[in-house]
């Protein structure tokens, strides 16, 4: 029986109202946009209600992200599994959405339907490849309202970094969920966290990320990883890699992240190896992180 998902729509949801600029870049990759990535998107409602026909009650439908960019309306939403459901789903908010920002004229009324995109976190060869909506009328004309659906798994790590797909990241570790429950080999899952640890925290000292946006991407992985580890041996040594142990805190962890930036800056300017492996204990920040943190300065 598949997990509890809620860890994944709750990070997705929360990105949103916490991070939403980190979702242009999103859009603009996924609806072929080229929004300029210092403005501001809307966040639109998306909590509505309708009546379900099978069993006579009102339902209350909430989609994952509706975010309106320069007039533009897209929805996204973020899926786990293929659950038979997601078209008339889509359907749903889509109506929602457009009756929501409907226009209302004498005895006539516009609908502006979002575009929209299915986003699968986990796949396999019985995920859909596109999400397909056909409207039929009585006068026999139809409309085709369909999207093709995103697989995760088909997006590198190189390509989530170089396209900067920050809402993606939290979620790539889960491509590798059958080694970290069955206690397989882990080695290329600690391989790619390095990387995102190490491009990720390229982009925070370039200032392409906030402190705070950095902090959280680095806890929602973590928080995947506790979600699919439950507990298990692997869990400590992974989550470890994003910085500070399980048990560091938020405010721990952006304390470490300014330290390595300071100290980014000391070896730019020619500082000692030695002076500031004297300066901070191994417990704050490791010699491997130190030298880590030498060698991108050298390289600049």
């Amino acid at each position: 029986m598949p997990k509890n998902n809620n860890d994944y729509d709750d990070i997705f949801k929360t990105l949103k109202y916490n991070h939403k600029r980190l979702f242009i870049s999103l859009i603009n990759k996924a609806f072929n946009k080229s929004y300029p990535l210092n403005i501001v998107p809307t966040i639109l409602p998306t909590d509505s209600y309708i009546e379900n026909p099978d069993t006579d009650k009102i339902e209350e439908r909430e989609s994952d992200l509706l975010m309106s960019i320069c007039g533009d309306t897209y929805l996204i939403e973020c899926q786990s599994y293929e659950d038979g459901t997601m078209a008339i789903r889509i359907a749903e908010y889509a109506f929602l959405s457009a009756r929501n920002s409907a226009v209302w004229e004498n005895g006539r009324v516009i609908l502006n339907m979002p575009a929209y995109v299915v986003v699968y976190i986990k796949s396999s060869e019985h995920t859909p490849l596109y999400t397909e909506i056909t409207l039929k009328f009585p006068n026999g004309e139809s409309v085709n309202y369909d999207c093709k659906n995103i697989l995760l798994k088909d997006i590198s790590k190189e390509d989530m970094i170089s396209d900067r797909l920050f809402p993606y990241i939290p979620f790539y570790i889960t491509r590798y969920e059958d080694e970290i429950c069955n206690k397989g080999n882990i080695d290329s899952a600690l391989s790619d966290l390095l990387y995102f640890r190490t491009e990720l925290t390229k982009l925070y000292q370039n200032n392409e990320l906030s402190p705070e946006e950095l902090l959280d991407i680095m806890n929602y992985i973590n928080r995947i990883i506790k979600h699919i580890a439950d507990g298990n041996e692997y869990e400590e040594r992974m989550v470890s890699i994003m910085g500070g142990t399980v048990e560091e805190t938020p405010s721990q962890k952006l304390k470490r992240l300014e330290d390595e930036k300071n100290i980014l800056s000391l070896f730019s300017n020619g500082a000692d190896f030695e002076l500031i492996r004297k300066s901070f204990s191994e417990k704050i920040i490791s010699n491997e992180r130190l030298l880590e943190l030498q060698k991108s300065a050298t390289q600049k």
